[in-house]
C-alpha cells in the first residue's frame, strides 16, 4: 500500500496538536462582491485555523472555488467543499487540480442535500459518485500520482481529506460502519453534523470511540446558532434525524432576543463538546451568521488561538 502524502497546512497541524482546532464556516456573496469576504476576515477571531467555504448549500451563490482563492489572498486558509450533487467526476476532478494550483490544500466531500429541498428544485443532480468514491480517487490521486482513469499526474496535488459524519443516525451499527468506510476510504477528518441532542452525540462519541475511529481521523464537533424559533422548527422539521430536542424549541420561543438566545445556546454546545472525549476541533457552522463567529467562540472560551 502507497503511504499517505503528509500534508503540513495550518488546519492539519492545530488537529494534532494537543490543544482543540477551532474552524468556521463563511458563506460565499450572493452577488459579484467580493469586498464580502474581506469584510468577513475582519470580523474573524484568530483562534479560527481553517475557514469552510459552503458551495449552494441553501441557495445559488458564488462558487466555493473562487471564494477559497480570495481567503487564501486575506491569509486565511479554506476548506473547500467538493459536492458529488453538482459535479460529476470530471469536473470533480478538475475543480480538485485547479484548486491545488491556487495552493488549496483542505477539501471536505460530502453528498449536499438533494436539490429539491430547496436550492433549485428544477435543477437535475449529478451523483455520479459518493462521497466515499470520492474521497477513494482523491487519496489516489495524491498517493499515487493517478487519476481513476489510469492518467498520470506530474506533480500530484497535496490534499488533506475530509467528510462528514452523522451523529444521530441509527441503527448505530450502520452508523458506524459508514463512518469506518469513510475513512478506510481517505479521510483524515470528519465534521459532524450540528450539536443538538448532547446525550444522543455523547452515544455516538461512545461507539466512535469502541470501533477506533478518533485514533484514525480527527473528529470535529459542529455547532450551529439560531436565528429564531421558526428557523428551529423549520429545521426539525426538514431534518427529523438531526436530533433537535423539543426542550431546545421551547428554549427559543420563551426567548425575548431570539438571535442573541441562539448564540448562548450555541456556545454552551461548543463549550460541552470540547469536553467530550474523543473531540479534536470544534466547527462553527454559521450558515450566513458571520458575525455570530466571534461571540460564540468568546461565550464558550474557544477565543484562545
Amino acid at each position: 500500500m502507497t503511504t499517505p502524502m503528509e500534508v503540513k497546512n495550518q488546519l492539519s497541524q492545530a488537529l494534532r496538536a494537543q490543544r482543540l482546532a477551532i474552524t468556521a464556516e463563511c458563506l460565499p456573496p450572493r452577488g459579484a462582491d467580493g469586498a464580502a469576504v474581506k469584510r468577513f476576515v475582519a470580523s474573524l477571531p484568530k483562534a479560527v485555523s481553517a475557514v469552510v467555504v459552503a458551495e449552494n448549500h441553501e441557495e445559488i451563490r458564488a462558487c466555493a472555488l473562487s471564494c477559497a482563492d480570495l481567503l487564501l489572498k486575506e491569509k486565511v486558509e479554506p476548506i473547500l467543499p467538493l459536492v458529488v450533487r453538482d459535479r460529476n467526476r470530471i469536473a470533480l476532478q478538475s475543480d480538485v487540480l485547479g484548486a491545488a494550483l491556487l495552493g488549496v490544500t483542505n477539501v471536505l466531500c460530502l453528498s449536499g442535500d438533494h436539490q429539491s429541498l430547496g436550492v433549485c428544485p428544477q435543477a437535475a443532480g449529478a451523483f455520479d459518485v459518493d462521497p466515499i468514491q470520492l474521497l477513494q480517487a482523491l487519496r489516489a490521486m495524491r498517493d499515487d500520482g493517478v487519476l481513476p482513469g489510469g492518467e498520470r499526474l506530474t506533480p500530484a496535488p497535496a490534499l488533506f481529506l475530509g467528510a462528514v459524519v452523522h451523529p444521530y443516525l441509527r441503527p448505530m451499527k450502520l452508523n458506524v460502519l459508514q463512518a469506518k468506510k469513510k475513512v478506510a476510504a481517505g479521510a483524515q477528518f470528519l465534521f459532524t453534523h450540528p450539536l443538538w441532542d448532547v446525550a444522543a452525540f455523547v452515544e455516538w462519541m461512545n461507539a466512535m470511540r469502541d470501533a477506533g475511529i478518533p485514533e484514525k481521523a480527527h473528529i470535529v464537533a459542529s455547532v450551529r446558532p439560531l436565528a429564531s424559533a421558526e428557523q428551529a422548527e423549520a429545521l426539525q422539521k426538514r431534518h427529523k434525524a438531526d436530533g433537535i430536542p423539543d426542550a431546545l424549541l421551547a428554549r427559543m420561543r420563551k426567548a425575548s432576543a431570539p438571535a442573541n438566545e441562539g448564540i448562548a445556546l450555541c456556545a454552551e454546545l461548543a463549550a460541552k463538546a470540547k469536553d467530550i472525549q474523543g473531540i479534536r476541533g470544534i466547527h462553527v457552522l454559521s450558515a450566513g451568521r458571520e458575525d455570530a463567529v466571534a461571540p460564540i467562540l468568546e461565550q464558550a472560551g474557544l477565543t484562545r488561538a
